[in-house]
């Protein structure tokens, strides 16, 4: 029976040796988990239907546009001698591939984290489990002896900034604690709970306080963000950003939303000023902040995955967590955290801000994929391709709204 790819996908592995011999490649499998970064299903598939242990590597090609479902090809490393069909695929060299997704990579990373345990007395109980892998990160299990996890995220060297910033968030702050980290790779403890999708409406505003809270405490050292290397989303460089993207990705969108952008960007440096006049100033910006980023049990949270984090204003948060609320949650959310910093700035007008940020924050999320379609190798583009263009309709629809 043919499967939906709206409830998995066909992963076809090409297979490559320790040397970065293509040595064939292996009938597709079907695995129930349709996006294409999950690689955890795949490497137990194959270990099932072939007897193989494989490490995924990266897309080698994929359907134009998305990041789920369809017939996907992977190049995966093997360490033993396997039976598969010739191919014809030839491996290109890529200035911009991540060291995650070059042959050896991986056990490079492996072997790193490996030393970090060590220098806690810890060692792996068991084989690391590969989790996940794409242009944004790669992520491992490591069982440990004594019964918890051990977790190895490597990132691109645009999010190499992730193990300082959280080492700088302090120990009482509700983000990931660390065995150690170094420019681009990082190896976390074990974090109790689940990653919070399905979030119940006292989780969700648990994370709003827990994001207020931080960003009120970092509202006076912005400047110590930046020196970590962080994304600067403040007023002069986002408009620039704008302004960029827009002329990159004008010719996509339809006539109707270009001359509403050229408007809007006309107008941004007032619009920024009318923000500020609102009064909440610029700090701590996670820039993907929703439920999926942060784990737990109940009301006990970890806020997860710091690699986009930036400096702006803080509500450009506010589409990434809006967007997945439900929609009987989204008013009463929507109006805590507007509580939550009308309490934290007397005076302020955070309802204001709203209204003014929200087309803002549509832009400046187009802006950060075109800036990971510009650092990311061409087979990764269908990740994000159509993001850019995407988030520019979307900007242009908000502003028609007002």
């Amino acid at each position: 029976m043919t499967q939906s790819p709206e409830s998995g996908r066909w992963a076809e592995l090409v297979l490559v040796d320790g040397g970065g011999t293509v040595l064939g490649k292996l009938p597709p499998v079907y695995v129930d988990v349709p996006w294409w970064p999950e690689v955890e299903t795949i490497v137990r598939a194959v270990r099932a239907q072939f007897g193989y242990d494989v490490t995924i590597l990266r897309l080698l090609s994929s359907p134009p546009s998305g990041m789920r479902g369809g017939r996907v090809k992977y190049l995966a490393e093997v360490t033993s001698n396997v039976a598969c069909t010739p191919c014809d695929d030839v491996l290109d060299e890529q200035p911009l591939r991540n060291a995650y997704a070059e042959v050896g990579g991986p056990a490079a990373d492996l072997a790193w984290a490996r030393s970090v345990l060590a220098r806690h007395g810890l060692a792996p109980a068991a084989p690391p489990v590969q989790i996940k892998t794409w242009n944004l990160s790669s992520l491992w299990r490591i069982p440990l002896e004594h019964g918890a996890d051990a977790w190895l995220k490597a990132v691109p060297k645009f999010f190499a900034h992730e193990g300082a910033l959280i080492e700088a968030l302090g120990p009482h702050a509700p983000v990931p604690r660390l065995f150690g980290y170094e420019s681009g790779r990082l190896v976390m403890r074990y974090i109790p709970g689940e990653d919070l999708w399905r979030a119940t409406h006292a989780q969700r505003v648990a994370m709003l306080d827990a994001l207020v809270e931080l960003q009120t405490a970092w509202t006076a050292k912005v400047a110590a963000l930046t020196a970590l290397g962080v994304a600067d989303w403040r007023a002069t460089a986002l408009v620039r950003a704008i302004e960029r993207t827009f002329e990159r990705t004008r010719s996509q969108l339809s006539a109707a939303a270009a001359r509403t952008l050229e408007v809007f960007i006309g107008g941004l440096d007032e619009r920024f000023r009318a923000l500020a006049a609102c009064g909440i100033p610029d700090s701590l910006v996670h820039g993907d902040y929703h439920p999926g980023n942060v784990r737990g049990i109940g009301t006990d949270l970890t806020i997860l995955d710091w690699g986009d984090a930036g400096v702006g204003h803080p509500l450009l948060d506010m589409p990434a967590f809006m967007e997945r609320a439900p929609a009987e949650m989204a008013a009463s959310l929507r109006d805590h955290w507007i509580t939550l910093w009308r309490a934290r700035c007397p005076g302020s007008d955070p309802a204001r801000a709203w209204q003014l940020i929200e087309p803002i924050t549509a832009a400046r999320r187009a802006t950060v994929f075109l800036g990971f379609l510009d650092r990311i190798e061409p087979a990764e583009h269908p990740y994000h391709g159509i993001d850019p263009r995407d988030h520019l309709q979307s900007t242009a629809a908000i502003l028609a709204a007002e």
